[in-house]
């Protein structure tokens, strides 16, 4: 979900790995309670100990985690529509098991995320959220992937969307609060300025509804991250095509509040030692996501 170069390339972009389909898309976003999350099945390499953790969190028991919960792979609910799964869940899992504490994952509309953690109903964020300058002035981040953005139309790209010119007259779904909002926008401000139609950007609380516009057909094109795109091309063989180049992969991070000095720093620790261990490169892989993603190290 970031911003930067706004160019859609005519070529392919991602080599898809096959796996088993499934439903057309995850559970629609349940409006449950936080949900705790249970211990992720890898166990932790590294003793508690090697972390400094706050005060507060070791008192509380647990990390309260922002996430919205409408992203898969990285985030989604599971086949009983209140377990919360996916990448950042085992990541958010791991840090919490290392600081031997609970996961509550607390489903959070992403276009609020920030506010929620600055308001201090989570003590971090974890949710797809691309580490940009302007979120920067507001909060700190501990990256841990790089990740592009693209475009998905039905098979057979009947309206011929190769680059970003072919966007304008189009009829795009979009997640609220995203950085794909964000670069749409931009390519309809360049449309505007050259006297062309615009595209008709249509809006979405959750990304799952927006991407649901596209599997039933009311809208030409779906714009989201490279991972979610994966996802929903292999869970539905030969139904969508995914045009243009990853948009200039940068960085989603951690989201922490400024001044959370001592858990930016244990955060960054397990990052690191989850990268060193070769764990990080496992989630990647058992989430189907090696092929949208960068790793950092």
């Amino acid at each position: 979900m970031k911003p930067r170069t706004i160019a859609f390339a005519a070529v392919a972009i991602l080599s898809i790995a096959a796996c088993a389909s499934g439903a057309t898309a995850p559970p629609a976003t349940p409006t449950a309670a936080p949900v705790t999350v249970p211990p992720a099945s890898t166990p932790s390499a590294k003793p508690t100990a090697r972390y400094i953790v706050p005060a507060a969190i070791v008192t509380a028991g647990r990390i309260v985690w922002c996430t919205d919960v409408s992203y898969p792979p990285e985030e989604f609910y599971g086949p009983d529509g209140t377990t919360a799964q996916g990448s950042d869940i085992d990541i958010a899992t791991e840090i919490g098991k290392r600081f031997g504490v609970s996961t509550q994952i607390d489903n959070t509309g992403f276009d609020g995320i920030i506010p929620a953690l600055l308001a201090k109903k989570c003590d971090m964020i974890i949710s797809g959220i691309s580490d940009t300058p302007e979120r920067a002035k507001q909060i700190d981040f501990v990256d841990y992937l790089n990740i592009g953005e693209g475009i998905m139309v039905p098979a057979g790209n009947p309206k011929g969307i190769k680059t970003t010119d072919d966007l304008s007259g189009k009829s795009v779904a979009v997640q609220l609060g995203t950085t794909n909002k964000a670069a749409l926008d931009t390519i309809n401000a360049a449309f505007k300025s050259a006297g062309k139609p615009l595209m008709d950007i249509q809006t979405f609380q959750a990304d799952t509804d927006a991407f649901q516009q596209l599997n039933i057909g009311r809208v030409d094109a779906y714009a989201t991250d490279a991972p979610v795109l994966v996802y929903y091309q292999t869970k539905n063989p030969g139904k969508f095509d995914l045009v243009g180049a990853l948009i200039e992969p940068g960085p989603v991070g951690i989201g922490i509040r400024k001044g959370d000095t001592e858990l930016k720093a244990a955060v960054s620790k397990v990052i690191d030692d989850m990268y060193a261990e070769g764990l990080m490169k496992q989630i990647v892989a058992k989430w189907n996501m090696t092929s949208a993603v960068i790793l950092l190290k």
